[in-house]
């Protein structure tokens, strides 16, 4: 994935084939254990660091590839109508579906890198990667859904969602700290009452012995 001045990740030639792989679509390399699991694994890392992206700046301003504009101007005049928000896996799963995405990923192949690599798809842009709410998608099917998302408006409740939560937690610590203060100088207050109350009895006790001591003098 390709942010505003971020850069291509580095792959070391140990890692060559498993990336050459990963790149292909995920019915060329059957059932393949260890591919499937890099491939999975791999999917998941970019997973994250999209999800932290658009929680922590506002997806509208965020670039995901040198060609944003073409794919979202390609997109929305293929999938006018479709709903991005809450996706419909039939949408793109479906045979029907497939035949309309398929002429617009090829559009992209040669100019995104990596346009058919395996990736995960939020099918509710308010919620995060969970099981029930992903699927598998092409790389390109990735990026014009979510460029939409960003662009329309649809992913800031994510981001909205994740500072309403850290204020939540900052309010909370306040609101600890308040607590602790306010029992702090209630304790303070006690000691200060305790310590006036035992002031006042050791004046009376000297008050007592002065009058025993005036009472002896009178009576000699």
């Amino acid at each position: 994935m390709e942010t505003t001045g971020g850069t291509a990740e580095p792959v070391s030639g140990e890692l060559a084939s498993v990336a050459h792989a990963l790149s292909l679509p995920a019915e060329s390399y059957g059932n393949d254990p260890d591919i499937e699991m890099a491939w999975a694994m791999k999917a998941m890392q970019h997973a994250e660091v999209y999800y932290k992206l658009i929680s922590s700046v506002d997806p509208q301003f965020l670039k995901l590839t040198k060609v944003d504009d073409q794919i979202y101007s390609e997109f929305r005049e293929n999938f006018e109508k479709l709903r991005i928000d809450v996706l419909d896996p039939e949408e793109l799963k479906s045979e029907s579906a497939k035949e309309k995405w398929r002429p617009f990923c090829l559009k992209f192949d040669g100019i995104v890198e990596d346009f058919n690599y395996g990736t995960l798809l939020r099918l509710d842009c308010s919620q995060g990667y969970t099981e029930e709410n992903t699927i598998f998608a092409p790389r390109i099917q990735f990026l014009a859904i979510e460029i939409a998302r960003n662009r329309e408006g649809y992913n800031k409740a994510v981001n909205t969602s994740v500072h309403d939560k850290e204020e939540e937690k900052e309010g909370n610590r306040g609101r600890e700290k308040g607590t602790d203060s306010g029992r702090a100088e209630e304790k303070g207050a006690i000691r200060e009452r305790e310590k006036a109350k035992t002031n006042k009895g050791e004046e009376k006790e000297k008050g007592a012995d002065k009058e025993i001591s005036k009472s002896g003098e009178t009576a000699v």
